[in-house]
């Protein structure tokens, strides 16, 4: 037989239960109720019990309808008392448990432990647990396989899965470790992976931070409804109709083997403190990725939770906040306070919306699991678990550990990696480098002075340089004015036979020399003067080809070099003609392309001779 899919809601005087039955005979149906109990047959469907949180009645108003559409049977019951409140009519796996096995005690009990069930619907829950010191075991003994997941339930299950062991969690043998030596070595893990770097690059670096912060997930919205209908007293604790589950979600409560759990009191702290481990995880992994699943998604959620990674049982309540608040910096990408106080309030939201939103939350991460390998171990070891066992608790338990979840209070001093004194010196550093860029800024404002000076200089420079230039042409004006006036002199010296001649030796041996550069022109008119005796003219072209050196000059001139030696006072010169040389080979004279003779002749008695 087939259990058919079901849903219930309520209203103060029915309950409506909806049963969906494609493809069965309607003609052929049963129902069933009395007092708690609920029974449907249609073949080949067959809903066998289903155990009702209130008592309902058969008076007449009863009803019932079938939609061939849809395929669904709609059954409306009267409550016996009217304006009675159904708690939990979400919790499909609790429904379907027979009557007889709803409560959580076994067949074979201990009565102390009886007495302890008993205990726990009246007593007010102290979430803080009572510590005992640990005792070492009598040698010889063997050693005992300690114990973890739900509720401390399992053992050895890790011996048998060691391949999958370092995927799903970080502690090497937990079946030989004990809980003390486990969160021991879980805090060296978290102080060795803890970057102060990557910290304070999200501190300072926070906009993909507070773009995820303010992503709002479905809680915020219920939540928000739930305050504004607070004041109504019929909307008290119907916290349910806040809450939503998809058929995928339904399907999975009904695949869930109804469980019921023998724990102490001890068994039940750790439950509830692992619980809020868990949801922290989850609120962060929500939160970061926008509620979108990614591969990343399982990663996150059972590194941030020592409980599912490290098999934690914590002691208080602020002990969870610390461990959580310390992964969230040391392993995801996002690392920033102000995620870890995000997740802290999604999950007071969540614990405040009742068991259905916390059930909700726990199949979404049941799903998560399942969908990646090897993570599915968890769901075997805790979600679970969890799934059915949240179910059957009781609201008010859920309300309690709300209140002292809110508050608890966790600071950056909490966490212990010094988180205060990082960011003071950071930001005493992030100073120091701003005021080395101001006065960097101001040494930029006050360059373009001085640069206005050096442009001031070379603008002086440029006119010196021009006037310099000026003077040169002048310089050359009157020179070519001399020039006409030393060939007149020239003739006259001729005819006269006065003048010195240069001593043509001392173009070789002359101590103090002078560069001459003389075009092929000047040359020329130099050398064939028409005054000059023929005999005269010939040596004076033997001596001169061998002292002139002849380059090319980039402008296509040739140029020559003499040396000559001063030997007479009266000789007459034109220093200002000449440049002088910086690399002390002697001085240069540029000659232009006008007739300009600088051959300073000696006259020579011939007849003396």
């Amino acid at each position: 037989m087939i259990t058919p899919a079901f849903e219930l809601t309520q209203d103060p005087d029915f309950l409506t239960i909806i049963i969906k039955v494609p493809y069965a005979r309607a003609s052929e149906f049963d129902v069933y109720f009395e007092g708690e109990d609920f029974k449907f047959y249609a073949k080949p469907y067959f809903l066998r019990q289903l155990t009702l949180p209130g008592r309902i009645v058969e008076d007449g108003r009863e009803k019932a309808s079938y939609n061939t559409d849809k395929g669904t049977f709609t059954i409306q019951l009267p409550k016996e008392i009217p304006g009675q409140y159904f708690e939990g009519l979400d919790m499909l796996t609790s429904l379907l448990a027979p009557k007889k096995s709803r409560s959580a005690k076994p067949l074979v009990e201990e009565i102390a432990a009886s007495a302890e069930l008993s205990e726990e619907e009246e007593e007010e829950f102290d979430w803080e647990i009572e510590q005992t010191p640990y005792k070492e075991s009598a040698e010889g003994t063997l050693p005992l396989q300690y114990r973890y997941g739900f509720g401390n339930l399992r053992s050895g299950v890790f011996q048998q899965l060691q391949d999958e062991l370092s995927d799903v969690i970080d502690i090497k043998d937990p079946d030989q470790t004990p809980v003390d030596e486990r969160r021991r070595k879980r805090l060296a893990a978290e102080a060795a992976k803890f970057e102060p770097d990557h910290y304070l690059a999200d501190f300072f670096e926070d906009e993909a931070i507070q773009h995820v912060l303010k992503y709002k997930p479905w809680w915020v919205d219920a939540h928000k409804k739930m305050i504004a209908l607070q004041g109504e007293s019929h909307r008290e604790h119907d916290t349910h109709t806040f809450v939503v589950f998809s058929e995928e979600e339904r399907e999975q409560l009904r695949k869930f083997t109804n469980k019921s759990y023998l724990l102490d009191k001890r068994s039940r702290h750790h439950v509830y403190l692992g619980l809020i481990d868990i949801l922290l995880a989850y609120c962060y992994e929500i939160c970061v990725n926008e509620g979108d699943k990614n591969v990343e998604s399982s990663w996150n959620i059972r590194k941030l939770s020592a409980t599912l990674c490290w098999l934690e049982s914590f002691a208080s309540v602020h002990d969870v906040l610390v461990s959580f608040g310390r992964r969230v910096l040391c392993y995801p990408l996002h690392r920033h306070f102000g995620l870890v106080t995000r997740a802290f309030n999604d999950t007071v939201m969540i614990l405040q919306l009742g068991k259905a939103a916390v059930l909700k939350c726990l199949l979404d991460i049941h799903k998560i699991f399942m969908e990646s390998d090897p993570a599915y171990i968890l769901n075997d070891l805790f979600i679970t678990d969890y799934c059915i066992w949240i179910q059957k608790i009781k609201s008010k338990k859920l309300a309690a550990l709300s209140e002292s979840l809110q508050k608890t209070t966790l600071a950056k001093s909490h966490i212990g990696f010094e988180l205060e004194e990082l960011e003071a010196a950071a930001v005493l550093v992030q100073e120091e480098e701003s005021m080395l860029k101001a006065a960097g800024t101001v040494s930029k404002q006050q360059l373009p002075s001085s640069e206005s000076e050096t442009s001031d200089s070379e603008e002086s420079s440029g006119t010196s340089s021009s006037e310099t230039e000026g003077s040169d042409s002048d310089e050359r004006e009157s020179s070519t004015s001399e020039d006409g006036k030393i060939n007149s002199l020239q003739g006259m010296l001729q005819e006269e036979r006065t003048a010195p001649l240069i001593d043509c030796n001392g173009l070789r041996h002359g101590t103090n020399t002078s560069t001459f550069e003389v075009s092929d022109e000047k040359s020329k008119v130099s050398l064939q003067s028409p005054t000059l005796p023929g005999k005269l003219i010939e040596e004076l072209e033997k001596q001169m080809h061998t002292a002139i050196r002849l380059s090319e000059q980039p402008e296509g001139l040739a140029t020559a070099s003499c040396i000559l030696q001063e030997q007479e006072e009266n000789c007459v010169s034109e220093p200002d003609r000449f440049s002088k040389d910086t690399t002390g080979k002697g001085n240069f004279l540029e000659v232009s392309s006008e007739t300009n003779p600088l051959l300073f002749l000696r006259s020579i008695n011939e007849d003396e001779d």
